[in-house]
């Protein structure tokens, strides 16, 4: 099994300084510590690694590292280089302060462009002629709900300075078509899933989309009283495990 990872370890740091067990949907349920699916649902065996040159950074909203539901914590099950931090107001992290301004990365905000502030440069795609010097991109999402998304990136100046990484309307519809969703909305390991993508790295991009399908179903099973889909959870893991295939083999 593969060693914990960033959100692992948050998980279990925000859990320790919690004056209270954190309740949610499905309190009662028996789950992994890992990747907080009910025990009998656990995926932690089928989690494999995929070989990327990209890194991202996840701001996390107050509890949002605790909710089971959390989709953050499959970015850093497939991405060897990715951080994770609680978000404070006052008092930004000292470490992720010093990962945003190390030399070895270029920082992008995935963020909405009409959110920018004034003179915030805004990419729809990043390549290597976008990150000067051969840095390494690394992608800061802020992971809560829209509404608290929101409030972290307009009260945390430290994000204005640096670019905004703002998927093309082209991109975002197309991905909904694919989906076939009524009400298009994003998972925060969807957003991810479109960034690998964007940003040349496609085979990953779909590993990680097909790793989210396995948890959304994975999670709804365990906690819906009503029977679900036979075979769901297998063939998902067929496909994932297809496409992680596909993106070992074209590392």
């Amino acid at each position: 099994m593969l060693p914990k990872h960033a959100v692992h370890n948050l998980y279990e740091y925000r859990k320790a300084i919690s004056s209270r067990p954190f309740t949610a949907r499905g309190k009662n349920v028996i789950r992994c510590q890992s990747c907080l699916l009910a025990e009998h649902l656990c995926t932690c065996s089928k989690r494999k690694q995929v070989n990327s040159e990209l890194a991202f950074l996840l701001v996390m909203y107050d509890d949002e590292v605790l909710k089971p539901s959390n989709s953050g914590r499959l970015i850093a099950d497939l991405v060897p280089d990715t951080h994770a931090f609680i978000w404070s107001r006052n008092e930004p992290n000292r470490k992720m302060l010093s990962i945003i301004n190390d030399p070895q990365y270029q920082p992008f905000v995935i963020f909405p462009a009409e959110y920018a502030v004034d003179n915030q440069a805004v990419f729809n795609k990043v390549s290597k002629g976008d990150c000067l010097d051969g840095k390494k991109p690394l992608f800061i999402i802020l992971d809560g709900s829209w509404r608290e998304a929101i409030k972290m990136f307009r009260k945390s100046e430290y994000l204005h300075h640096l670019p905004l990484f703002s998927f093309s309307p082209e991109t975002t519809a197309s991905y909904a078509l694919r989906k076939g969703a009524r009400e298009f909305q994003l998972g925060t390991a969807e957003v991810a899933a479109l960034a690998l993508s964007a940003a040349g790295e496609p085979h990953n991009g779909a590993a990680l989309e097909a790793w989210f399908a396995l948890f959304v179903e994975s999670s709804l099973k365990g906690r819906s009283r009503n029977v679900r889909e036979a075979g769901a959870i297998e063939q998902l893991t067929t496909v994932y495990d297809a496409a992680m295939l596909k993106a070992l083999k074209n590392d």
